[in-house]
């Protein structure tokens, strides 16, 4: 084609480079593209919600009635810190000791802290030997101990571990009287005998201690008429016939002949049993009234925020079920349902520890990180777990138990976190979730969506709230293993 021709050309062909045909750009304002709704990084599996078995609450409340119990429990003490020569006591903390557990007296607790004495240990170093004498009560206040002893046959053994928090020697609190405590605990302190450990406690990683002498400790109680009164109340309750898990033991008679007189019971109650409240997560959805009326199609915008609000909600139950001081369950797990790794990561043997701590194992929680640092140690071992199905997923899983992940549990600056073990459901005595369904303007069971008005900025406001607690049937429903190192090693 020549200049002249081109020239001729007609307007618009595609000779001159012209469009023929209506541009994308200016084609998609007249078309409806094709599209998801909102997408919410956000949102996890939330395996606890799934699992838990959830109960109804009328009231808002929740008792959970038990036996009588004399066994006095054991939390952990708490610490100030100003550098590692400067760690004091709590002093109201003291009252997790067991031979403390419940006494009122502010100022002798305070005296009483103000004795302890800081000691650091290197990994290796002995704290307290076997077979002799109980001489001082011991708090670790930072690091890993290694109980050890001598079996039946001479072998030597690790036999438990203690961590930040925990103590032994609580015995020197009942020389001359019942034992109490447990731990790197001793024999036979009954009729002014001294006690003696038990166990050999020493240091596994570099240790920081308090101690105070029993000496201190029984000058103390000599010169306390209160202090005195609570242990021997104490002594007494303890010394009520009781079974292996403190309960008030039920007389029964077998593998009897003739006609024994049989011995009459009854089955005692707790006094006062604890109660769960439901909590609330709330928020204001604010949609403005132009948003909805116009830009409503072909997705409603009023049900994609109120999704996305839903789905936060959920997301923040699911922690605070897992998270909150008062109910959840990493803060409310027995101290006795509490175990330490033997040397850090998650091993097949720390695992089937915590199975062993419950007639059943329902389920098994960790981060993600924790699984994958147990997949390595078994990984290391030669040993494959293998993968069971639940809901329709394929899931990890240790001795046929599910292990599923929960990003809720936290994981600390030192790279260690907890993996969970629970029992679930009423009939089974295990772990329960509690709602309230049937409430005013329910959206889902036990989350409500109530309009509030629209205000003068013509913004239309909906509260939505949701109620959940959890509760503990049992001590032994629920475990925890602490102290779960994930980081990953190098090499």
């Amino acid at each position: 084609m020549t200049v002249e021709q081109s020239a001729a050309a007609p307007e618009g062909t595609a000779a001159e480079g012209n469009q023929l045909s209506l541009d994308t750009a200016a084609a998609r304002n007249l078309a409806t593209t094709t599209k998801t709704p909102p997408q919410m990084q956000g949102i996890t599996s939330r395996w606890l919600l799934r699992i838990l078995p959830w109960v109804q609450a009328d009231g808002g409340t929740f008792r959970v009635n038990r036996r009588l119990s004399h066994a006095v429990g054991r939390g952990r003490v708490a610490f100030g810190h100003a550098g590692d020569d400067n760690v004091t006591v709590v002093a109201p903390t003291l009252v997790e000791l067991p031979p403390l557990r419940d006494y009122d007296d502010e100022p002798l607790l305070a005296e009483l802290a103000s004795r302890f004495t800081v000691r650091e240990f290197r990994a290796g170093d002995t704290i307290a030997e076997a077979g002799t004498p109980v001489d001082a009560l011991w708090l670790i206040a930072h690091g890993k101990v290694d109980l050890s002893g001598h079996g039946k046959y001479g072998d030597h053994a690790v036999t438990g571990h203690l961590a930040d928090g925990d103590h032994f020697g609580a015995e020197v609190f009942h020389t001359g009287g019942t034992v109490g405590g447990r731990g790197a605990g001793g024999s036979g302190a009954s009729n002014g005998q001294v006690p003696l450990w038990k166990s050999t406690a020493r240091a596994a990683t570099p240790v920081i201690a308090l101690s105070v002498p029993a000496g201190e400790i029984r000058a103390l109680i000599d010169r306390s008429e209160t202090l005195r009164d609570h242990l021997a109340a104490q002594r007494r309750a303890r010394s009520k016939a009781q079974n292996q898990h403190g309960e008030a033991e039920i007389a029964l008679a077998a593998g009897y002949e003739g006609e024994a007189e049989l011995p009459g019971t009854f089955a005692d109650y707790e006094l006062k049993p604890r109660e769960y409240e439901l909590s609330v997560a709330q928020t204001v959805l604010r949609v403005h009234t132009r948003v909805a009326d116009l830009y409503n199609k072909p997705m409603s915008q009023m049900e994609e925020q109120l999704r996305l609000t839903i789905e936060a909600l959920r997301e923040r139950q699911e922690d605070e079920l897992v998270n909150n001081r008062g109910f959840g369950l990493l803060h409310n797990a027995d101290f006795e349902q509490r175990v330490h790794t033997h040397s850090g990561p998650p091993t097949p043997d720390d695992l089937d520890e915590l199975l062993s701590r419950r007639r059943d194992t329902h389920f098994l929680l960790a981060h993600p990180k924790a699984i994958a640092a147990f997949g390595r140690e078994c990984t290391k071992r030669g040993v494959y777990p293998p993968t069971v199905e639940l809901l329709g997923s394929h899931v990890p899983s240790w001795r046929g138990v599910p292990l599923l992940p929960c990003p809720k549990i936290p994981v600390t600056d030192g790279h260690t976190t907890s993996i969970l073990a629970m029992r679930v459901g009423a009939e089974e005595q295990g772990v329960v979730g509690l709602h309230q369904t049937g409430i005013p303007d329910e959206y889902q069971p036990g989350l409500s969506v109530r309009l509030m008005g629209v205000d003068a900025k013509a913004i239309t406001n909906y509260l939505v709230s949701a109620y959940y607690s959890a509760a503990v049937l049992v001590p032994d429903a629920l475990g925890v293993l602490e102290n779960v190192e994930i980081a990953r090693p190098r090499g």
